[in-house]
């Protein structure tokens, strides 16, 4: 796994619970810190034992002009989580849409919910957008600190047809929201920003401003995160950001072993060292 930072992540207990359970005892998962400036000089350095990279911020992006093909979701999004290496050269694929899908279905999301929130405007939002235009949705409201952070969000969301409505974060009844700010009753909230970063939102839940059926806050760490405790007492059903990475890294396992992952290995695994850090 490349990213920079990395050292936190668990991406590394889910795939290595995954080879433990395949038999794959000679596979090996490691989180390697590396930034925009080194990427390049470490795709090239890799020999042909590798089977293939995940990628997490800020390299989701700037990988794509050094690869040699992808499959149609990455230009879609504009984005690529996963590295696959072949014979072919560098495959990239978009795990983190298939993986909100397989989430938010989890959460008994499956069929268009209608209105939706989204906030923040950064890559796992544009991943949200797509992920939303899977199950059907058309139209969606994006909660935005600043309209000019938001040009890659709407040129996906251009992409994959669609409407985008851009509002202030924070914006909604109880918080000064002014005329043609959002109402404050949703079907699905997405939370794709910061841990801490939502706590607004979570006020406005815990005082009635807002309601939403169901919210996916992509935090996994620490967890609960306010905004899903206020969800959850609420009476929404609630999904979590160690869903997405579960099920982000079983279509990863996929992709790289040609194996059906064993998701519930992964998911024990991935509970039990949440657990140890508190």
């Amino acid at each position: 796994m490349l990213g920079s930072p990395v050292a936190h992540s668990l991406s590394p207990v889910l795939h290595a619970a995954a080879y433990r359970a395949l038999g794959l005892e000679e596979w090996a998962y490691e989180a390697i810190e590396c930034d925009e400036a080194r990427l390049p000089g470490m795709l090239d350095s890799l020999d042909p034992q590798w089977a293939g990279l995940s990628l997490t911020r800020p390299l989701k992006r700037v990988v794509l002009p050094l690869l040699d093909h992808a499959e149609p979701l990455v230009g879609r999004v504009g984005a690529a989580n996963t590295v696959i290496l072949g014979d072919a050269g560098r495959a990239g694929y978009n795990t983190d849409v298939p993986g909100m899908i397989a989430a938010l279905a989890e959460a008994g999301v499956s069929a268009a919910p209608d209105p939706v929130l989204v906030l923040g405007a950064g890559a796992t939002a544009c991943s949200a957008l797509a992920a939303l235009r899977g199950l059907g949705v058309t139209e969606v409201t994006v909660a935005v600190r600043s309209q000019a952070t938001a040009g890659e969000l709407l040129a996906v969301a251009g992409r994959l047809g669609v409407r985008v409505r851009l509002t202030g974060f924070g914006a909604g009844p109880g918080a000064g929201a002014g005329p043609g700010d959002p109402p404050g009753d949703w079907q699905l909230l997405i939370s794709t920003v910061p841990a801490g970063a939502a706590d607004q939102y979570a006020a406005l839940i815990t005082s009635g401003g807002l309601r939403a059926a169901a919210v996916l806050d992509v935090i996994y760490h620490p967890w609960p995160t306010r905004l899903a405790r206020a969800a959850g007492q609420a009476g929404a059903v609630v999904a979590g950001g160690l869903e997405l990475l579960l099920h982000q890294a079983a279509r990863q396992v996929e992709l790289m072993t040609g194996r059906t992952a064993p998701v519930e290995a992964m998911r024990q695994a991935g509970r039990a060292a949440l657990l140890d850090r508190g």
